[in-house]
């Protein structure tokens, strides 16, 4: 499926329901420009509102709320909730939410976390298949699951995005693919944190004071972890982790989950791209009581300041954003006009600019998939680069001693340093050949295989001195086989 073919209001700007029970308030919508609007629903209560939605160019995205589900399964009643929806033109749905949450579970005696395979994976997996599968016969558009913004590894979003992801390669790659390619869309929840800023003109490192920002006007960065700042304080930095400061990784940018989500498509399904949108989000936390600035690397802002990043944010979307990325549903409509009215003045004042859609295939790899991270991206036939990594002890005369053979057959780079490996691009794919003892197998691992996941891992071990390592490689020479 192409990315241009979802149907949608090509408007970025969203706003998400007062929650269950509570539709949209109609001259908000028309007054704010909104393209989106997101609803937690009971049960049918609100394909009326979806009607006046769609009439109005706003594209309504739907979930069925039920308290603590779990892996709670598809039923009849889901399904003719969702024939109701899609009986009126909605296309946009979601099934599960927050699954990295324990509060969205119901109460028991569960392993939380998402090395549980049995009892959380597994079956959230498995349900949410039978629902992909069924809003996609019903010619409407099945969201993978919305994870918590969340650190650490227990309930980390880019852990629990693996472990799903995971299970889905291992146990239903090609069930998956064909989802993929059928209306997949990716659901987030991108609450921005203080992770934006507009630069002072011409220095991208340096920002402007909260009171002089202004959302109409240019060098605004919403890129985290890869816009300027970041990268000056932590180098590295990717969604992730990459960095000593973030090893279970850093989701916390408006794109940035759905970098990681790509990424992963391209690597373990050799898939293309799919339609990201934040079924909740914005900036936030809200300045209840005076500015907020929960990264001191970043500067704060208050109620005028959240006003300005928020129409920067819609615009940024529709004209710096990857391509996928389709727009946020601000959380949420009674929190917005109970306390935020700068943001909501400064919405209606300024035109929201209308997103472009070019025609990428979801079944089609490229460099568009959005990894701004460091490293090799997938091999894909044959590696581009090549390389003998000598495990610290052992140097590249002593390995040509020793498999001149090889290396005048095959002619891979040999080296001891294995950390330029970052600086390959995502463009180009490696596989690199690590000569070790036992002892320094797993230390090599991790510093190249864990780190670099595109990379081809191809172990050697010096387990019988510097003649069985010749005797190996010419072993691969006389076979014509270039890895073990």
């Amino acid at each position: 499926m192409l990315l241009n073919e979802y149907q949608w209001s090509l408007n970025p700007r969203g706003l998400h329901n007062s929650f269950v029970y509570k539709g949209p308030t109609m001259d908000r919508v028309k007054r704010l420009q909104l393209g989106w609007y997101k609803m937690a629903a009971n049960g049918t209560e609100f394909v009326g509102d979806c009607q006046t939605l769609l009439m109005n160019n706003v594209t309504p995205v739907i979930r069925i709320f039920r308290p603590s589900p779990g892996a709670f399964p598809v039923d009849p009643v889901l399904i003719n909730d969702w024939k109701a929806y899609a009986s009126v033109g909605v296309k946009w749905f979601e099934f599960y939410n927050e699954p990295n949450l324990i509060n969205e579970w119901p109460p028991g005696d569960l392993a939380f976390g998402p090395n549980n395979t049995a009892q959380i994976i597994a079956p959230i997996m498995e349900n949410w298949l039978i629902f992909a599968e069924t809003i996609i016969n019903m010619g409407c558009y099945p969201a993978f699951p919305a994870l918590a913004e969340a650190g650490g590894y227990d309930q980390g979003t880019i852990p629990w995005l693996d472990a799903m992801l995971t299970y889905l390669r291992d146990k239903h790659r090609d069930r998956f693919k064909a989802i993929i390619n059928n209306g997949l869309w990716l659901a987030t929840h991108p609450y921005t944190l203080n992770h934006f800023y507009q630069e002072q003109p011409g220095q991208p490192q340096l920002a402007r004071e909260m009171r002089a920002q202004n959302g109409t006007e240019g060098g605004w960065h919403f890129e985290y972890p890869y816009d300027p700042i970041c990268q000056a304080t932590d180098p590295g930095r990717t969604v992730f982790g990459g960095t000593r400061l973030t090893p279970d990784g850093d989701p916390n940018g408006i794109t940035a989950v759905g970098i990681a989500f790509h990424y992963r498509l391209s690597q373990w399904f050799d898939s293309g791209v799919v339609p990201v949108f934040g079924t909740e989000g914005g900036v936030f936390p809200y300045p209840w009581a005076g500015p907020e600035q929960p990264d001191k690397r970043y500067p704060p802002y208050d109620k005028d300041s959240m006003g300005e990043a928020t129409v920067a944010m819609f615009n940024w979307i529709a004209t710096q954003a990857p391509p996928w990325h389709f727009g946020i549903a601000l959380w949420k409509e009674n929190d917005y006009y109970d306390n935020h009215a700068g943001a909501l003045t400064r919405l209606e004042q300024v035109p929201q600019l209308r997103r472009t859609v070019p025609p990428l295939s979801s079944g089609e790899p490229g460099d568009y998939n959005g990894y701004i991270g460091r490293g090799p991206g997938p091999i894909r036939g044959e590696p581009t680069f090549h390389m003998i990594v000598l495990a610290p002890g052992y140097e590249p005369d002593w390995f040509m001693e020793h498999g001149r053979s090889y290396w005048n057959t095959f002619h891979p780079i040999v080296t001891t340093v294995w950390d330029f490996i970052q600086y390959i691009p995502y463009d180009r794919s490696l596989a690199a050949t690590v000569i070790a003892p036992p002892d320094m197998a797993e230390s090599m691992r991790e510093v190249i295989q864990k780190q670099f996941p595109n990379v081809l891992f191809d172990l050697i071990l010096v387990e019988g001195g510097a003649q069985s390592i010749g005797e190996v490689l010419n072993a691969r020479v006389w076979s014509n086989k270039r890895f073990g």
